[in-house]
């Protein structure tokens, strides 16, 4: 086979459901796939975000809140919105061969109890369909 299938997750912060997304894919398949995360606008990563993914047993080396400039040029087979604010903005990727609209409640203004543990939960199942189906071609 050859080179790994590129994924970027991008969402407003790049604080919650896109590193959770980038750390998910890495944890589901990193043989197949490179997963990255930024943000629109990013802050920094919320420590409730690495606490739910370690408690899983997900690993959170390497994951930071990064601008979506940082991958400027880059080419990424496919670019993944995780909340429709980041949907518009990132149409305009250059270099982005399928896009894909995921929306997931953002946790880090859930009122909902559990809300990281439940974000994880959920966007861990469309990552493993994902994975399955981009595996099967």
């Amino acid at each position: 086979m050859g080179s790994k299938i590129r994924v970027l997750f991008i969402c407003v912060a790049n604080s919650a459901r896109s590193q959770m997304a980038e750390a998910l894919l890495r944890h589901t398949d990193s043989e197949h796939f490179a997963a990255y995360s930024a943000g629109t606008a990013p802050t920094v990563v919320d420590p409730r975000t690495l606490s739910a993914l370690e408690q899983i047993g997900v690993s959170t080396a390497g994951l930071s809140s990064k601008s979506l400039d940082e991958f400027a040029g880059e080419r990424f087979d496919y670019v993944i919105t995780l909340c429709d604010k980041s949907v518009l903005e990132c149409q305009a990727l250059p270099g982005a061969g399928e896009y894909l609209a995921w929306d997931f409640e953002d946790p880090v203004t859930s009122d909902k109890p559990d809300a990281y543990r439940h974000a994880i939960h959920e966007i861990h199942e469309r990552i493993k369909m994902f994975v399955l189906v981009k595996n099967k071609h």
